[in-house]
């Protein structure tokens, strides 16, 4: 076992709060994809996008065989332009892209739901003039799942719905066919890390008296768990760690203390007020806190006030063996 003294004073105990070892890592990972056959002038209504109330981003590679223009807008806004195909040129148009052949799209969301739009460059770039949608001829269902905060996509857009009417034999008279691969913020490294929450052992206050007190009934579970000992007495105290095999035997035979605490590094000696911690491993076995007076020192009628806390794992603490992570950042509780 090895000690590490933490000499900040506690306030409040924060006995709700967990920590977690590691970050988290994300990155963009490609999710569902479609590919779509426009003609000229043709839209395309993608994913609907639903962020937070803070917002999100989204990121999508799309690759054209012939210029297209790519916008984000807002989902009532779109479902209202399709029904009403005259408004369509003077809808809001977020992140617009033009004359795109390949790109990776990114966009910085507002806090509502926005629909992607894809439009066929070809035609008259002065008119505002609804030419129809194009056909989805590929699209691969997979699941976009993106955590809170970030843009999630889904449904497949009013589009599917309106080209359900369609011949599934379209004729294109000048086809452009598009490829959009979508892509999730995902998770690819401690994405369930072990969660600690400080667990109390022992709290008492009580009146000072020569005797040594002993609080039993702590076992570390794991290696590197960290305890947390706070000791406030009106005489010098000693206040130690040691293996509960000895700490029973210490009342009948005192003169095993001494001995007992030559090779244990869990200790503070002629201490009143302290905060300190040690570190454990599963081996050590069973251990108990002792508190004593030091030997010599007069024993006053007050109180003393000592304080046992453990940090013990409280969730995902089965890990893969491919990422370990044994022990709680070593703080006060």
């Amino acid at each position: 076992m090895k000690p590490t003294l933490a000499f900040a004073i506690l306030g409040t105990l924060a006995l709700a709060g967990t920590t977690s070892a590691q970050q988290k890592l994300f990155e963009w990972q490609p999710a569902n994809d479609e590919s779509v056959r426009l003609d000229p002038a043709n839209y395309h209504t993608g994913r609907t996008y639903r962020p937070g109330p803070q917002g999100g981003n989204l990121h999508v590679d799309i690759e054209a065989q012939q210029p297209v223009t790519i916008f984000m807008t807002g989902e009532g806004d779109w479902n209202q332009a399709l029904q009403y195909p005259e408004t369509i040129g003077s809808i809001r148009k977020l992140c617009l892209r033009e004359y795109v052949v390949k790109t990776t799209y990114l966009c910085d969301l507002p806090g509502e739901p926005m629909t992607l739009v894809i439009r066929d460059d070809r035609g008259s770039r002065q008119s505002a003039a609804f030419a129809g949608l194009g056909e989805v001829w590929k699209r691969d269902g997979a699941v976009l799942n993106t955590p809170v905060g970030n843009a999630v996509g889904v449904g497949v857009g009013l589009a599917a719905v309106l080209k359900s009417q369609a011949s599934p034999n379209r004729h294109f008279v000048s086809p452009n066919d598009v490829h959009i691969q979508y892509y999730r913020w995902a998770c690819i490294s401690n994405c369930f890390p072990p969660q600690f929450q400080w667990i109390q052992q022992a709290k008492e206050k009580y009146e000072l008296t020569s005797f040594l007190k002993v609080y039993g009934g702590y076992s570390p579970d794991r290696d590197g768990e960290v305890v947390s000992i706070k000791i406030k007495a009106p005489t010098p105290m000693l206040v130690a760690m040691v293996p509960s095999s000895i700490a029973n035997q210490l009342h009948g035979k005192p003169e095993m203390l001494e001995p007992a605490l030559e090779k244990n590094s869990c200790q503070q000696r002629g201490v009143q007020s302290q905060t300190f911690q040690c570190t454990f491993n599963a081996a050590d076995g069973p251990q108990s806190l002792i508190v004593v007076p030091e030997t010599g020192e007069k024993v006053p009628h007050k109180k003393a006030e000592i304080e046992f806390f453990a940090s013990k794992c409280v969730a995902n603490c089965a890990l893969p063996a491919e990422n370990p992570n044994s022990s709680a950042e070593k703080i006060n509780p």
